[in-house]
């Protein structure tokens, strides 16, 4: 399994740079480099979106990519998602590999005709002459304030559509590895960035690689609870983890890495082991991807679970745009340390 550490301090940083003598990149960075040796090696791949050749280089996932491959492989394109949807899906259906970058998540409800009746749907309707090899980039993850129309994680709509492959990449490493894998899958794929979590350092090898989707990994192996964290939450996941070790309790953190294929065998074998699951979601409660993973370990392993399953999301309200409110809103490693401290005594 390849080395996939989470860095959740400086000081945690420092040791590992000083023991390992490995090369390391923030998750922001990973995703540039991702993009780089992509448009490098394969003259299929271009990139477009809004303010994607903008000084900030989309939060600096694109910073100096227009610079090096040129406006016609980096295209800069008009607030009009739906339409520029299309054309990715054409281009994509002609042969092409774009990576299509959303600066956020809210503003795929305005694709979903081109997402869910066309992309997800071209090469099962085509009886697999047509594939649709295109890469949407979505960024989720609280603002400053950005409120209802600019906070929300919309992954369990799309979780919902067959023919649609998904990546929610934690660490750097896979941030890297699972975008290259990705452009290189051949079918559509929704890969979805926490904002969050973009100056986490992590191991980035220096060459060219690819993580298996389908695969997810054991963050912190444990004995008496199973927590499946997804994106930033695996960092509170492993947070919580560390100070309830400390007080004598044992944790297992499961980053799945990818939803659409899931890896349900590492969660089950997980229970399995625990007896008890807490699932640590970026979003609303109902509906969500917590309630598809507690059935499907329910629906394999009904006589493993010693107490009722646990899910820590944010409320089934549109996201506050007060700071207070926010505070309120999202739930952290706090949260988690309570969770698993109840379903202990229950």
């Amino acid at each position: 399994m390849p080395w996939t550490k989470v860095f959740l301090s400086e000081d945690d940083l420092q040791q590992f740079k000083a023991a390992e003598n490995l090369r390391s990149l923030s998750y922001v960075e990973a995703l540039r480099e991702a993009q780089e040796q992509l448009l490098e090696s394969d003259p299929r791949v271009f990139i477009l979106g809004e303010g994607v050749d903008d000084p900030g280089g989309i939060f600096g996932s694109t910073l100096g990519l227009v610079e090096k491959f040129g406006p016609g492989r980096v295209i800069d394109i008009p607030i009009a998602e739906n339409g520029l949807t299309g054309v990715a899906v054409g281009a994509a259906a002609a042969g092409m590999r774009p990576i299509f970058v959303h600066m956020r998540m809210d503003f795929l409800p305005m694709c979903m005709d081109q997402i869910v009746n066309h992309a997800a749907k071209w090469y099962y309707m085509s009886g697999g002459r047509v594939p649709i090899p295109l890469v949407i980039r979505s960024i989720i993850g609280r603002g400053w304030g950005s409120a209802a129309q600019h906070s929300q994680a919309l992954h369990a709509l799309f979780m919902h559509i067959p023919g649609l492959k998904i990546a929610m990449p934690s660490t750097p490493y896979d941030a890297k590895g699972l975008l290259i894998a990705a452009v290189e899958d051949g079918n559509p794929v929704m890969f979805i960035e926490h904002r969050w979590i973009y100056n986490s350092v992590g191991y980035v090898p220096e060459e060219k690689y690819t993580v298996p989707f389908g695969q997810g990994v054991v963050r912190k192996e444990g004995r008496e609870v199973t927590v499946v964290a997804l994106s930033q939450m695996v960092y509170e996941a492993a947070k919580a983890a560390r100070e309830l070790e400390a007080e004598g309790i044992s944790v297992e953190v499961i980053d799945p890495r990818t939803l659409n294929p899931l890896d349900d065998e590492l969660i089950c074998n997980s229970v399995k082991k625990t007896g008890r699951l807490v699932i640590a979601d970026v979003a609303c409660k109902t509906g969500g991807v917590g309630g598809e993973i507690a059935c499907r370990v329910v629906e394999k392993a009904p006589g493993w679970l010693k107490a009722p399953v646990k899910r820590i999301n944010f409320a089934d309200t549109p996201t506050p745009s007060s700071p207070v409110l926010e505070e309120a809103y999202y739930p952290t490693s706090l949260t988690i340390k309570e969770t698993i401290k109840e379903l202990l005594r229950r």
